[in-house]
């Protein structure tokens, strides 16, 4: 429900009337989200196969620690992944659904890292003549929460893609098809102001490995507010 939040209130931003339809998987019994919720606001793929849609969004999932074809509703995404290229303009694909995409597009692979790559991370602009890119400063923040990474020497393999914008420190961010149908993100632009800290907290209780977010408290301290230094990003690249 957060996350629907988060992408509703960026996509309400822009000066669009956005009318959006929200889908889940049928064969993924959700463990985090309330049944009846998803049955009062959710659609199934079946429901909505026979429309046309401008956009899809396919957002990130906690399942990439695992492999692909582990995930039970993989068989159902890569459908609407399929059915999405003559049903739907364009697809956004966030974190976890980049990886996804990358993966059963071009067979692009992700790679565990030795510590999760968390925080908020200066990124720089690759194709600052991009329409996505439209209003982009050269460099610009944006915030990363993922264990898996996908490396540029296997994007630069593939003809139809191009990196648009990349981190010295967090690594490739945003990856997008010369036809601008597909873009891939692999943070988290949409993220609330409290959102790496609630991560943070749930770890720390839960007693699991996890490094104090990068760049998020000041003085690194997480007794201190965080700053808020992607949001003037995240409305820009919804809007484009």
């Amino acid at each position: 429900i957060a996350t629907e939040t988060q992408l509703l209130r960026l996509l309400g931003n822009t000066p669009l009337q956005v009318d959006v339809t929200l889908l889940h998987t049928a064969t993924h019994e959700a463990k985090h989200t309330d049944a009846e919720h998803l049955l009062n606001h959710y659609e199934t793929f079946e429901a909505v196969s026979q429309e046309k849609f401008d956009g899809l969004i396919v957002t990130g999932a906690p399942v990439e620690q695992m492999d692909f074809e582990e995930v039970d509703y993989w068989p159902e995404l890569t459908r609407i992944m399929d059915w999405a290229e003559t049903n739907v303009a364009s697809t956004f694909y966030i974190c976890w659904g980049a990886q996804a995409g990358l993966y059963y597009r071009y067979g692009i692979p992700k790679y565990r890292l030795p510590a999760k790559m968390f925080g908020v991370f200066e990124h720089r602009t690759r194709a600052p003549t991009e329409r996505l890119l439209r209003g982009f400063d050269d460099t610009f923040m944006a915030t990363h929460s993922r264990h898996t990474e996908i490396r540029r020497a296997d994007v630069e393999k593939v003809a139809d893609l191009r990196i648009l914008a990349e981190s010295e420190e967090a690594g490739l961010y945003i990856v997008g098809t010369r036809d601008g149908r597909h873009l891939f993100i692999t943070g988290h632009s949409e993220y609330d102001p409290l959102t790496l800290k609630g991560e943070y907290d749930r770890d720390v209780g839960r007693g699991l490995p996890i490094d104090v977010p990068r760049h998020y408290y000041p003085g690194n301290d997480p007794g201190r507010t965080p700053l808020v230094r992607w949001r003037g990003h995240a409305h820009r690249l919804y809007a484009n």
